[in-house]
């Protein structure tokens, strides 16, 4: 759920947001509570959005005054971590669900059952509520509210003039019809472009989290609640598929592996690939960045025998252990996810609310721009695969994209894949588990 774009890098931006007052708050010289609210929108838009509803609750709550911080997604582990420890912890923390567990665990967050109101509580599906939910006795340390499904931009005109079935939400296709497909279209294309273009510069949470569909999960908690990685059946299906798609069938291309999403863009347009796995977010880009007469389309990603099934780590707002005003904070979360401004939040970040209320909303389910299936998917998304474990980030950056990255390169085979993950991945993880 990590934005995507070029932020300063780490230490940086440690620096400014502690230059700019990323402290938490506290009382003002005239007696009213000040909060700061660490923001990591970065759209337009989405900070607009942001900052517009920050100013109608000053407006509306005199006595408690919230300071909007703009944070950065590329640094915001280290940077919260470098905040908790030197106790200058915003009050108000924007994160997103696979980044909370170690923060969780080493009691840097408050737990949230006592200070959120029951209507938040049941808005939000218990499904939501399971990515923010760590602990033996069950603590919520974060309110999940925005989330995205990873979906297929499309030429529009390219994929009807092949003749291929075009998916729905309903009927998606299965992994080895999204095989066969892309076969069909690459042949139609000609010399030079492929039907697919995988941009996988973060390979992880694409692979585990489509993996989902197919049966994979990776990680197994045991009876003990320790976490081991297993790798079956299930969790071959992605990988193997992106793997056969670049090397043995030529049918996605090799150079956008080790892309982002916004590099592949200018292939989508220029009719060099067919389809470009993305999130749902990158909507608004294409949207934007189009020239005009290009017509694309949002397809649902492949999908298994669950149907459907994707993994998502959602958008988060805690609230850091160590704020003097933790009700106060929680009001303004409460305010901050009414149905309505959910809905702006939402519209401003191309993304899917997690509040029925607000995913109900007529303008959040029309057929422009691919609202309408995203929103239909929103039933299938569950918690990432590894949402609760902890020990995740150093698995991800130190073993698994390493391997991934190599693996869909052609470097190293299925086999060599397997033991990196499992064989490596498990010590990993036993550091944290001791």
């Amino acid at each position: 759920m990590r934005a995507r774009c070029t932020r300063l890098p780490a230490v940086a931006a440690v620096l400014a947001l502690l230059l700019t007052g990323c402290a938490g708050g506290g009382e003002s010289s005239d007696g009213r509570i000040r909060l700061t609210f660490q923001s990591l929108a970065w759209q337009k838009e989405s900070v607009d959005a942001n900052k517009e509803l920050v100013r109608e609750w000053n407006a509306r709550h005199p006595g408690v005054r919230v300071e909007y911080v703009q944070g950065s997604w590329d640094s915001v582990h280290d940077q919260l971590l470098t905040s908790f420890e030197g106790g200058e912890a915003p009050d108000i923390i924007h994160d997103a669900s696979d980044d909370l567990a170690d923060f969780a665990h080493g009691g840097y967050l408050a737990d949230l059952r006592g200070l959120l109101s029951e209507r938040l509580r049941s808005d939000i599906p218990a499904r939501s509520w399971e990515t923010t939910t760590f602990g033996a006795d069950g603590g919520i340390y974060g309110v999940p509210f925005l989330q995205e499904p990873r979906v297929l931009i499309a030429n529009r005109a390219i994929l009807e003039s092949s003749g291929v079935r075009i998916p729905t939400p309903e009927h998606p296709w299965s992994w080895p019809e999204f095989r066969a497909v892309a076969k069909t279209l690459t042949a139609a294309m000609g010399q030079g472009k492929y039907a697919v273009a995988w941009p996988l510069k973060e390979p992880v949470s694409v692979t585990l989290n489509l993996g989902l569909s197919a049966g994979g999960r990776l990680f197994h908690r045991g009876a003990d609640s320790r976490v081991a990685i297993r790798f079956t059946r299930g969790d071959e299906v992605v990988p193997g598929t992106i793997h056969d798609q670049v090397n043995t069938d030529r049918t996605a291309s090799r150079s956008t592996l080790g892309s982002g999403g916004s590099d592949a863009l200018p292939g989508l347009f220029g009719g060099k690939y067919a389809m470009v796995p993305l999130g749902f977010a990158y909507r608004q880009q294409i949207a934007q960045q189009a020239p005009e007469g290009f017509e694309w389309t949002v397809l649902p990603a492949p999908a298994g025998a669950d149907g459907p099934v994707q993994g998502v780590s959602p958008q988060t707002l805690s609230i850091a252990r160590d704020s003097r005003h933790k009700k106060e904070a929680a009001r303004f979360i409460d305010f901050l996810l009414r149905p309505e401004n959910m809905v702006r939040l939402a519209r401003g970040d191309w993304m899917l609310p997690t509040g029925t209320r607000a995913l109900a909303d007529p303008s959040l389910r029309t057929a422009e721009d691919g609202w309408a299936v995203g929103a239909a998917l929103a039933e299938g998304l569950r918690p990432a695969p590894a949402q609760s474990v902890r020990g995740y980030p150093e698995w991800k950056d130190k073993v698994a994209t390493p391997a991934y990255q190599e693996y869909y390169a052609g470097a190293i085979d299925a086999g060599e894949l397997e033991k990196r993950l499992v064989r490596d991945g498990n010590r990993v993880l036993a550091r944290y588990q001791r």
